[in-house]
């Protein structure tokens, strides 16, 4: 099972990608929040109008917000992994905390502060989530029982040890050494036994 670092597109391609992804997100999350807004604040005959026009007006805008964070979140989440040469929860932390602070430049130095530690606490929580959900999943995936087939007790004597095929097209031949009698199966057209480890 990859971690979600290792199953993430390389970091050129990440950027396109999550802009991409946050504008959807925003545009269809915005666009159901508009609806149900417009339905509710709309006179009673123009309710369906009404709604159509809030998600016109702000489905575009929202998705566009959101767009707007997810490339600079990605940006300096690649910026990161370029500087730092590792890819781990960190880098999404300081990411975090540096779109935070970018978005909130204009409004002066003590709110982008804010809105940087905002934002990097913010990262830290959704990270730890994660790594403590993904610990939990490993935890409850039940380990693979591994058993070897044994004969029956009938055919386990001392003495004698006789090979079958899958289907009894083998051939047996038999071996004398030290007054014990073996018996070596020689097949080699019988399919391979399959393999069920965990890996």
């Amino acid at each position: 099972m990859g971690t979600p670092e290792t199953s993430r597109e390389p970091c050129p391609d990440r950027i396109v990608d999550d802009i991409g992804g946050a504008f959807g997100m925003g545009a269809v999350g915005g666009s159901a929040f508009h609806f149900l807004k417009g339905l509710y604040n709309s006179p009673q005959g123009a309710r369906f109008t009404g709604a159509a026009q809030a998600v016109r007006l702000n489905g575009g805008r929202i998705g566009g917000s959101f767009a707007v964070w997810g490339g600079l979140f990605s940006t300096f989440d690649c910026t990161m992994v370029y500087v730092r040469q590792k890819e781990d929860p960190w880098n999404s932390i300081v990411a975090g905390a540096a779109t935070g602070g970018f978005l909130a430049m204009r409004q002066g130095v003590a709110a982008s502060a804010r809105s940087a530690a905002f934002g990097g606490v913010l990262l830290a929580l959704i990270e730890g989530a994660g790594i403590a959900l993904n610990k939990l999943l490993i935890a409850q995936q039940p380990m693979p029982i591994m058993m070897d087939e044994m004969p029956p007790p009938e055919e386990l004597d001392s003495n004698k040890v006789t090979g079958k095929a899958w289907f009894g097209g083998g051939k047996e031949e038999e071996k004398k050494t030290g007054g014990s009698e073996v018996n070596i199966l020689e097949s080699f057209d019988a399919p391979p036994v399959p393999n069920f480890e965990y890996k």
